[in-house]
């Protein structure tokens, strides 16, 4: 089989330079996926909080309850490698007004006896959850993938 990458990788220097460019792309590629799952495991992280938080109110009249968390990515380029990757931009907070229940006899109750909650939706928080599990999973698969084709090629070069 080797015998037939002659044509595809001829001896000379510059078929020497054509591997070397082959490995280094495919080595870019886990390296980028390998951001993507840093990404998104920040983001697991993030939502994680949120849903262990959705019910963590104040514990004192006026006190604010748990305000839920948001993440933003930004591309950057790896001037090193030479590729664009993803990473954290910031993890913020969600403004949206915090939902109120009446419930007087709680510590937090105003003296209306509304309680602030979080304004956490465990629906959303399952959304982004999801997404985020895709999103780490085709980067995982993305990086399996890879290593399949650096070993088919290795295979073949020998």
């Amino acid at each position: 089989m080797a015998e037939g990458l002659g044509l595809i990788f001829p001896d000379s220097s510059p078929g020497r330079e054509r591997k070397k460019k082959i490995m280094a792309d495919l080595n870019d590629s886990i390296t980028i996926a390998a951001f993507g799952m840093r990404a998104q495991s920040a983001r697991l992280k993030v939502v994680a909080e949120n849903i262990a938080n959705a019910e963590s109110v104040g514990s004192s009249p006026g006190a604010k309850p748990y305000q839920r968390k948001t993440i933003s990515f930004k591309e950057e380029l790896d001037k090193k490698l030479g590729v664009t990757t993803v990473k954290v931009d910031k993890v913020g907070l969600d403004s949206t007004d915090f939902p109120r229940d009446y419930d007087p006899g709680h510590p937090a109750a105003d003296a209306e006896g509304y309680v602030l909650k979080p304004n956490v939706n465990p629906i959303i928080e399952n959304m982004d959850l999801k997404e985020a599990e895709r999103s780490y999973e085709a980067n995982l698969s993305t990086i399996d993938i890879t290593k399949n084709m650096i070993s088919h090629t290795l295979e073949l070069l020998r």
